[in-house]
């Protein structure tokens, strides 16, 4: 028998986890949480196999910290199995490095993800499709190709600055820079600024 816990914001969604794993005579769950701090404390409390969490928790700390939190605590933590709508190059980085044992996407089928939880309780890495062509690629050495205005504006993000900002250090306009700034998120698999800083530095994109 494989326990666990279960971590999202949402109770929609955990009522819908709640209902499909209690489909799987293999599993047991043994509690849910609605935030990070939640998820941390029940952990310590209820000592369950897997953790299997969401990434962005609302409020609070996010699963990131969480996850860190977690495989931190004690001389025998439950292994952390990622469960979130979210694939881009930040969030796996960040979760991995966190201490996630395996990394998998909502849209996955359930027996996907049963398997994945009884891996997870083993020690055992899973990870969805895209998740694993990302990893791959980021082994392989792939950089992504910027061009010099959008390493301008990348290092200027570094720095902190807003768009406002950005347009008058580089005398462009602000709808340039916005621009400018959807073609380095797709590039680098980012949605946020934190994110498009934090892959440019782990990829030794800026100075």
């Amino acid at each position: 028998m494989t326990t666990i816990l279960l971590c999202d914001d949402h109770a929609v969604v955990r009522a819908g986890l709640l209902a499909l794993l209690g489909s799987e005579p293999d599993i047991e769950v043994l509690g849910e949480a609605g935030s990070g701090e939640e998820a941390v404390a029940l952990a310590a409390r209820l000592h369950p196999d897997v953790v299997l969490m969401d990434l962005q928790l609302g409020e609070g700390i996010d699963g990131v910290e969480a996850i860190r939190r977690i495989t931190a605590a004690g001389e025998n933590p439950p292994h952390v199995l990622v469960l979130t709508t979210y694939d881009t190059d930040a969030d796996i980085t960040r979760a991995i490095g966190a201490g996630a044992t395996g990394y998998l996407l909502k849209a996955e089928r359930p027996e996907e993800l049963f398997a994945a939880i009884h891996a997870a309780a083993a020690g055992r890495t899973t990870l969805s499709p895209p998740v694993a062509s990302r990893v791959m690629a980021r082994m392989r050495g792939t950089r992504p190709t910027l061009t010099d205005r959008e390493l301008d504006i990348l290092s200027q993000l570094a720095r902190g600055l807003g768009n406002r900002d950005i347009a008058r250090a580089l005398f462009i306009s602000e709808a340039t820079v916005k621009t400018h700034l959807g073609r380095i998120y797709d590039k680098l698999g980012v949605d946020t600024r934190a994110g498009a800083v934090a892959i440019a530095k782990e990829q030794r994109l800026l100075p």
